[in-house]
This record gives structure tokens, C-alpha cells and sequence, in this order.
């Protein structure tokens, strides 16, 4: 057997196989392309809190109101100064190695 024949029995195998499901790479004909569902406008959200469903204003003004609760942290001023010298010390410890 000489080598075209050889490749169009391999190809040809290989065509039978491929050939019998073709269908199965495509996505259902009446599924929404993801492109398309990239620019859709999102007009209702469900609240992360309990699930509910929430319109567009509603979910903006409980998204406002969650991010504004974790703005200012109250934190102990002796643990921010203890803290920061621990941090300092990392820094200094490879340049001066017998600070413990």
C-alpha cells in the first residue's frame, strides 16, 4: 500500500466519524448567542441578602447602602501602632538578621 492510500483510508476514517455527528459541536438552534446576551441591560437583580427579586433602583440603592456600612473601621489605636512596628520589623529583619 503506498502512502496516499494510506492517508485517504486514515482521512477517510477519520471523515466517517466526524462526519456522523456534526450536529453535536452546534448549540441548539433556539438558544440566545452569548454575544447578544453580553449587551443586554440587566433590568432586575435578586437582593444578596435573602433572594428576593429587586428592581434595577432598588438593588442600586441596597448595593449604596451595603457598601457604605464598611467604610470607616474603628480600630484599636495601640493594636495600629502595634501592628505597624510588626511590619516595620519584617522590612528591617533581612537587613539586620540578629533583630529577634
Amino acid at each position: 500500500m503506498n502512502w496516499p492510500a494510506r492517508w485517504l483510508g486514515l482521512l477517510g476514517s477519520g471523515g466517517l466519524v466526524l462526519g456522523a455527528w456534526p450536529a453535536l459541536a452546534l448549540p441548539p438552534p433556539d438558544e440566545v448567542p452569548e454575544e447578544i446576551l453580553r449587551t443586554e441591560i440587566i433590568t432586575e437583580a435578586r437582593s444578596p441578602l435573602n433572594g428576593e427579586p429587586l428592581s434595577a433602583e432598588d438593588y442600586a440603592i441596597l448595593q449604596e447602602q451595603l457598601s457604605s456600612l464598611n467604610r470607616d473601621p474603628q480600630v484599636n489605636p495601640e493594636l495600629a501602632r502595634l501592628i505597624f512596628l510588626l511590619e516595620l520589623r519584617r522590612v528591617v529583619r533581612p537587613i539586620l538578621p540578629f533583630i529577634r
